[in-house]
């Protein structure tokens, strides 16, 4: 890099300038003295060998020190330009808080979201380095108050007396808002210290803004890519991941399962009789209703659950870490939750379900297929109906009825 390569340049020549300086001085006090005859020239040789080598030895350190600064200050522009080059939400934040985290006297970094910033849900995010779980849940981080004077929020932590000497306890730190390239607030950064605080905070002051000025812009890039991503994810009516989501999404959870020998369960669905409920009641009537079918389904699956509508009527929901028996549950639970809502005047909803476990020798589309497989065979058996490899499962709403299917 040119600053790196100024600076050798610079050693280079300081070093050999530093060695005719030393040999000129040498000679400078050797003749002043024999001149003078008052010591002997070899006591006075090594007399200033000694003072110029200490000089040298000064000019050197300095020159070391500033290289050090350099390579710092070389290292922190990188990391700043490396904010910027990412559009994945989770890489910035990464990024930003390894660049906080690498301050002077800095222990531990903090960004802190507001809602619906990271995917458009109503729960905040909060991302840290050098944090346990507990201390981010406990830190009352907020940036600077928009409109004000003030550029970053000092915070002070007082602990109960038993714990006042405690090693390892936050003792203070900064907090610096995000803007966004408009200007308005995005989010909060701050950098902690576990120590004393830092001997000069309004350059820990600057050198966080100079990250927050990076990190503001790239948030709101990232965030907003990551919003487009997941409205390119979703369907429309249902408001559940796509097709093309689902067959990504259980590519990638099969071969984690394979590679991990984990375990992994799916379950494909679909409307009992739409074709004919569609008919009576009108298309709207029944875009309305799968919409509904999609909360419902959305209601009664697990976190980890992915649901997803793959086509027309057709659902399907992968499940992570679940075995046929999870599945099976999950079908009671859909199945109940589509009885209670009723279609017209009197008829009420149904839901057929095909239902797998992974196996070894499967790959995401031999998985796929078993599964609507035995939802063909769970529509040929009749309403609220779920089929697996070895079971059908009877009269869902009620106590499990299992004979074999094959």
């Amino acid at each position: 890099m040119p600053l790196l390569d100024d600076i050798t340049t610079w050693i280079a020549v300081g070093l050999s300038t530093g060695a005719l300086a030393l040999a000129v001085v040498v000679l400078a006090g050797v003749l002043v003295t024999l001149g003078r005859g008052r010591r002997s020239p070899v006591a006075l040789a090594e007399e200033m060998v000694t003072r110029s080598s200490e000089g040298l030895d000064t000019v050197v350190a300095s020159l070391t020190a500033a290289l050090e600064r350099a390579e710092d200050e070389s290292r922190r522009l990188r990391r700043l330009g490396a904010i910027r080059e990412s559009l994945d939400l989770d890489s910035v934040l990464a990024r930003t808080l390894d660049a906080a985290a690498a301050l002077p006297g800095v222990d531990a970094a903090m960004i802190a979201l507001p809602d619906g910033t990271a995917d458009g849900s109503s729960k905040p995010m909060v991302a840290a380095v050098g944090l346990s779980a507990e201390e981010s849940a406990g830190q009352p981080i907020g940036g600077a108050a928009v409109g004000t004077p003030a550029r970053a929020v000092a915070i002070s932590y007082r602990y109960p007396p038993g714990q006042v000497g405690e090693e390892g306890l936050i003792r203070g730190g900064l907090a610096v808002p995000l803007f966004n390239e408009a200007g308005a607030p995005v989010g909060t950064l701050a950098v902690l210290w576990r120590s004393e605080q830092p001997a000069d905070t309004a350059h820990t002051v600057d050198l966080a803004e100079d990250i927050a000025q990076s990190a503001g812009p790239a948030v709101e890039n990232a965030r907003r890519f990551r919003q487009a991503r997941l409205l390119a994810d979703l369907d429309a009516l249902t408001k559940l991941h796509n097709r093309r989501f689902f067959h990504e999404t259980l590519a990638r959870e099969v071969a984690r399962a394979k590679r991990y020998e984990r375990r992994l369960a799916l379950v494909v669905l679909d409307v009992d009789d739409f074709k004919a409920i569609n008919d009576r009641v009108g298309h709207l009537a029944g875009d309305a209703l799968l919409a509904e079918v999609g909360e419902r389904v959305a209601s009664v699956v697990r976190g980890a659950d992915i649901a997803c509508r793959i086509g027309g009527d057709e659902f399907a929901v992968i499940l992570p870490e679940a075995t046929r028996a999870d599945a099976e549950q999950l079908c009671v639970r859909l199945e109940l939750a589509a009885a209670s809502r009723s279609v017209g005047s009197s008829d009420h909803l149904h839901l057929s379900a095909g239902i797998t476990e992974i196996r070894p020798d499967d790959d995401s589309t031999s998985f796929f297929e078993r599964a609507d497989e035995a939802l063909y065979a769970a529509k040929q058996t009749g309403k609220g109906h779920a089929v697996t490899a070895e079971h059908e499962l009877r009269g869902t709403t009620g106590p499990l009825d299992r004979r074999a299917a094959d």
